[in-house]
């Protein structure tokens, strides 16, 4: 049965995990999160490292290697922007985005908000974000590991977050977000999550069969060439995705009156105003 944790359907596709590895990871409670603050290498230096055992160091070394690999076109977290932007409150002036890669989103948001900060742990996936978003003026793109990035409370009208919060310790980084939102501000959320019911398995055949066809109009293929796939695949391994129930479970109790919604890619979202 196809499932998102499986790196043949990763975001933009790949190959099976290697022999002798699982084809779906630990439960969310099996992970340790990253680890603590860590010195941050200078662009290029993890990307040689690929072999660095240190949770950091490795989920950079990671996303420093799949900068070179975004072509800037359609995938599975790009087919929700439009959804996501929806859900934008009136007040429209600073917008944080966490985890922003090579910027798609932000630039999204860019057209909203007067000002958008976006921060990603990989310095090669921000000097990417950077060239790509040369003609737009009011987005700041910084290199930043969140959980040491300094978020004043009530901050930010809007917070978003895109395959990130996976690669986090889920309830210290929602209650961050959360309070650094202001009083009307909303939080956006994408991530991916793991199977865990027959509806779940369901779900996820039903998306191998779309993600495809979308993959087939989009971008006139049914795959992602084989280099792209295998650097997902790799970069997969270590990934820890929650149940579904988990993040309703963290969100009544952090985040009362969120909506958890599951989307057909393999994925979910989350959408939290802070009450005023």
């Amino acid at each position: 049965m196809p499932d998102p944790h499986d790196s043949a359907f990763y975001p933009y596709g790949g190959l099976k995990p290697a022999a002798g590895t699982s084809g779906s990871p630990p439960s969310r409670a099996a992970s340790t999160g990253l680890a603590a603050s860590q010195p941050i290498p200078a662009a290029g230096t993890a990307s040689r490292c690929l072999n660095v055992t240190d949770p950091t160091l490795r989920t950079q070394a990671d996303f420093d290697r799949l900068a070179a690999l975004d072509d800037a076109g359609w995938d599975h977290n790009r087919h929700y922007h439009a959804f996501l932007l929806r859900h934008l409150t009136r007040d429209r002036s600073i917008a944080l985005e966490v985890g922003c890669g090579t910027g798609a989103f932000a630039r999204a948001l860019a057209r909203h908000f007067r000002r958008v900060t976006a921060i990603d742990l990989s310095p090669e996936m921000v000097r990417r974000a950077r060239d790509l978003s040369a003609a737009v003026d009011n987005v700041e793109f910084r290199q930043a590991d969140i959980r040491t990035f300094d978020l004043p409370p009530a901050a930010y009208d809007c917070i978003a977050t895109l395959a990130t919060l996976h690669h986090l310790p889920m309830e210290e980084t929602l209650a961050r977000l959360g309070a650094a939102l202001r009083p009307g501000g909303v939080l956006l959320v994408l991530d991916l999550y793991r199977p865990a019911t027959l509806v779940d398995r369901g779900w996820s055949a039903s998306a191998a069969v779309v993600s495809t066809l979308l993959r087939a109009w989009k971008v006139r293929r049914l795959r992602p060439p084989p280099h792209v796939r295998r650097a997902w695949a790799e970069h997969a391994r270590h990934d820890v995705y929650p149940t579904l129930a988990e993040v309703h479970s963290l969100a009544e109790r952090l985040l009362p009156g969120a909506s958890v919604r599951r989307h057909l890619l393999w994925r979910y979202s989350l959408v939290w105003r802070r009450r005023v």
